[in-house]
């Protein structure tokens, strides 16, 4: 796509002339494999591009670095979002020194941590330079993204120092740590509530224990070997991150996917999309203690399980995604027996959900519970059902659409109340919608073959999936048929912020339901 066909569609364009001038345009920007503009500032350019992009309510939801091939130091790369615009500042940087953009996007304090962790890259006037990924136990100068830094295992060192939680003080405040240890099979995770009488009055949330170098693990590696790596990101989002994988990688070498494959990755992803949103509907009801309801969905969930084990060989879908399409092909006569499954689901979860929304306990522990404000949503770039209960409007599907989401739109059920109950409604309607989605997509699906037997090219390219948690990001670089760079940022990453926000003025007994009604992937933030 050229400079001059988005030149009147794009605001991302008008942005740029502001940064560099009209006349500098053409000669200044390209244009990704994704349609994202692309530029590189020089250090007063950047500063004033960075100004000029809040100014136009850009989201920041992206930031990741990257060493330059040819050893001249470092790329760090800003994706930016104005609805169906993407637009990305690439910054070289020859020493390991950056200026920090946190006060401005809020959504950069945990990705500029993380650099600084896994590369070295020191952010001048960050407010916050405590580690993120890599804990205490680390050795200092140890950055296992570098290319320098070898794929071995660490021996931990006797930290000295620990990690310093925000403090609150004042009359009758105390703390309550919880985790990262739980009582339950659950991936760790530490929680520090501050705390006035039974009133939560602060949250900080610390993650990363059980750091697994998935992207240093992807280092080296044939794409199609990546497979397995993409679809371990999160279990239970293994269709959505498989498929932004295959998409950056079929992006930057022009490789289309036909169109009976798309029909099936999408069968894939959105009934992944009802298994996840069926474990956080049974995890609320669970929480607040009706197994009633919670048992209904959660049988239906097991179904569900069955029956993509049935169609795609996995319980979890894996295995069947790949880049050019898919592994296999699946008979009409199976998907047909899918799509009657469907249907008695869909009664089945009507039932289930009338109980639960009649029942006047269940209503009264949702409402008015861990409210996520509308204004903190661009800021910490929170997406997914949770942002759409609070007003967000925001859906990869629907603002970068990709396969054939263009011909078979969802549709977007947006609340306000910014709560549990707005959660809980929002999941139920998205899993109403995919199973109607799934119905139509099997009624149109065509004949024809199921991967391309085009090759693999060397390049980069970026890749946005609406995962059943929000969106998930995905940037591939191949050099020399390897993979040379992949970076993965999941919604979890970001919206776990998010619970932050909504716990402080609830009580701590209010958590558990909070934090499932987000229902977000330790492993996905953990990588």
């Amino acid at each position: 796509m050229s400079v001059q066909k988005l030149q009147h569609e794009n605001i991302a364009i008008t942005v740029v002339q502001e940064i560099f001038g009209s006349d500098a345009v053409p000669a200044r920007i390209s244009i990704g494999c994704s349609g994202e503009c692309s530029i590189s500032p020089t250090t007063p350019e950047f500063d004033r591009a960075i100004l000029i992009l809040a100014r136009h309510k850009f989201v920041l939801i992206g930031l990741f670095c990257s060493e330059c091939p040819d050893g001249s130091g470092h790329m760090l790369r800003y994706v930016f979002e104005h609805r169906d615009n993407l637009l990305v500042l690439v910054r070289h940087i020859a020493g390991k020194q950056a200026m920090s953009v946190a006060t401005i996007f809020p959504s950069a304090t945990w990705p500029e941590r993380e650099c600084r962790d896994l590369f070295g890259i020191r952010f001048g006037g960050a407010f916050d330079t405590r580690r993120l990924v890599l804990h205490e136990e680390y050795p200092e100068g140890f950055h296992p993204l570098e290319k320098s830094c070898p794929n071995i295992p660490v021996t931990p060192i006797n930290a000295t120092d620990t990690y310093q939680f925000r403090m609150v003080s004042g009359e009758g405040v105390y703390q309550v740590p919880v985790g990262p240890v739980h009582a339950g099979i659950i991936e760790p995770g530490h929680f520090r509530f501050s705390v006035i009488g039974e009133t939560v009055f602060n949250l900080e949330i610390r993650l990363f224990y059980t750091h697994r170098g998935i992207e240093k693990l992807a280092e080296g590696k044939n794409p199609a070997d990546c497979m397995k790596i993409a679809e371990a990101v999160s279990g239970d989002e293994s269709a959505a991150n498989a498929t932004g994988f295959c998409m950056a990688v079929e992006r930057l070498s022009d490789i289309m996917v036909p169109d009976r494959a798309w029909h099936l990755r999408t069968v894939f992803c959105e009934s992944e999309r009802i298994c996840s949103h069926l474990g956080d509907l049974a995890g609320m009801l669970t929480d607040v203690a009706f197994p009633l309801g919670a048992s209904q969905f959660a049988v239906l969930r097991e179904e569900m399980y069955r029956e993509n084990e049935k169609i795609s060989g996995s319980r979890f879908l894996r295995g069947m995604i790949c880049p050019g399409g898919v592994m296999q092909d699946i008979p009409d006569g199976t998907l047909a027996g899918f799509k009657d499954y469907l249907v008695r689901f869909k009664k089945q979860f009507r039932i289930g959900l009338s109980i639960v929304l009649s029942t006047t306990s269940v209503i009264d522990r949702f409402a008015q519970t861990g409210i996520i404000r509308k204004p903190l949503l661009a800021p910490l770039n929170i997406t997914g059902p949770v942002a759409r209960a609070s007003g967000g409007e925001r859906d990869v599907r629907v603002d970068h659409s990709y396969g054939i989401y263009d011909r078979f739109v969802p549709t977007l059920h947006l609340l306000n109340d910014g709560d549990v109950l707005a959660r809980f409604t929002v999941k139920a309607a998205e899993i109403l919608d995919a199973l109607d989605l799934i119905e139509r997509v099997i009624a149109a699906i065509p004949d024809g073959q199921i991967c391309s037997t085009e090759q693999i090219r060397d390049g980069s390219a970026l890749a946005l999936v609406e995962s059943p948690r929000g969106q998930n990001l995905c940037w591939v670089e191949i050099q020399e048929k390897k993979i040379y760079r992949y970076k993965v940022r999941t919604a979890s990453y970001c919206n776990w912020l998010a619970l932050e926000h909504a716990v402080p003025g609830n009580i701590i007994a209010d958590f558990p339901v909070i934090n499932k009604s987000l229902n977000l992937s330790y492993a996905g933030t953990d990588l």
